[in-house]
């Protein structure tokens, strides 16, 4: 070959050589954008499932259901409660107790917007700020005769309730026994600054100081309540938590929680420096301005409709 014809087919080879290694470049970050869609939709799927699965049931206490706690009346409460997660209003620790005031089975705030947040979580880096935190408490169905150590449990007829731990029941009459339940749901980041949905859980051992880790990737978490003004059971409004006051939580008036909307924004867990994102979001009411960083993410929500409302009608 002449010099000539070898320096046309190294032209040649490096024009081809540039267009295959475009085509990878394409298709690598084809498949990483894919991958990541893919990720987020996956995780924004599990996460709300496993909440709809807990808000659905808020408010079922059994036999009772429908009726409020009152200890001394119709309510004895035979266990306690180490390491308690405690929030606003005079009746809303894991148990009811004592005072005259309307046992809260849902409450929720908005971490470092709201005035009152709920005692487990009320240190530095507990929560991640302009969050929402989510307090629900209620019987898990159908009853049980098999009891455990780390549990705590009610028995109820449809009249009077026990709350009590361990496996020894106490003598209610044609009671039955139900496994109770107080789950807080949040966000925190981990020690890679990946944020993940949270969750702690009652137990007897550690008592709300049981957290579990739910899915990663869930940056931020909206939740709008759902009022009935007018008694057919359907949400006539939907507002945030800085607009739910105290009368509303205790039920001292006359509209009732029905329906909650709740929102996620589901990031990314790996960063694409090809990608920039100057995308902003709305949850709901909220708005969360364009992060201009690496990371994508996308906003998903779900309407539950509370399958036991009269649980806050007197």
């Amino acid at each position: 070959m002449s010099l000539v014809e070898l320096m046309v087919a190294l032209v040649i080879s490096l024009f081809l050589t540039l267009g295959l290694f475009t085509m990878f470049s394409m298709s690598s970050t084809n498949v990483t954008t894919t991958s990541q869609f893919n990720q987020l939709q996956e995780n924004g799927r599990i996460a709300l499932a496993l909440m709809e699965r807990d808000v659905s049931q808020l408010g079922f206490m059994g036999d009772i259901t429908g009726t409020d706690f009152v200890v001394g009346s119709n309510t004895k409460v035979s266990a306690n409660v180490v390491n308690d997660c405690v929030g606003a209003g005079l009746n809303n620790a894991s148990l009811p107790n004592s005072q005259p005031a309307h046992f809260r089975r849902l409450w929720g705030y908005e971490a470092g917007v709201s005035g009152n947040s709920l005692s487990c979580l009320s240190g530095a880096g507990d929560v991640n700020s302009t969050t929402d935190v989510l307090q629900i408490k209620r019987l898990i169905g159908p009853s049980t005769a098999v009891l455990g150590t780390a549990r705590y449990y009610v028995a109820a007829t449809s009249t009077q309730a026990e709350f009590f731990s361990g496996t020894t029941a106490p003598a209610l009459p044609n009671s039955r026994i139900w496994e109770y339940q107080h789950h807080v749901y949040f966000i925190k980041d981990d020690a890679d600054g990946i944020p993940v949905l949270r969750r702690r859980i009652l137990t007897t051992g550690s008592g709300m100081n049981t957290e579990e880790q739910l899915v990663e990737g869930i940056e931020n978490m909206r939740i709008l309540y759902g009022f009935d003004n007018d008694g057919d059971d359907t949400a006539d409004s939907f507002m945030p938590v800085e607009n739910v006051s105290s009368l509303m939580w205790d039920n001292e008036l006359f509209q009732r929680l029905v329906a909650l909307r709740i929102f996620l924004l589901v990031r990314s867990t790996q960063s694409d420096n090809s990608y920039t994102n100057a995308t902003s979001y709305t949850l709901g009411d909220k708005s969360i301005a364009a992060p201009n960083d690496h990371f994508r993410r996308k906003v998903m929500s779900t309407t539950v409709v509370l399958e036991n409302p009269v649980f806050i009608r007197k």
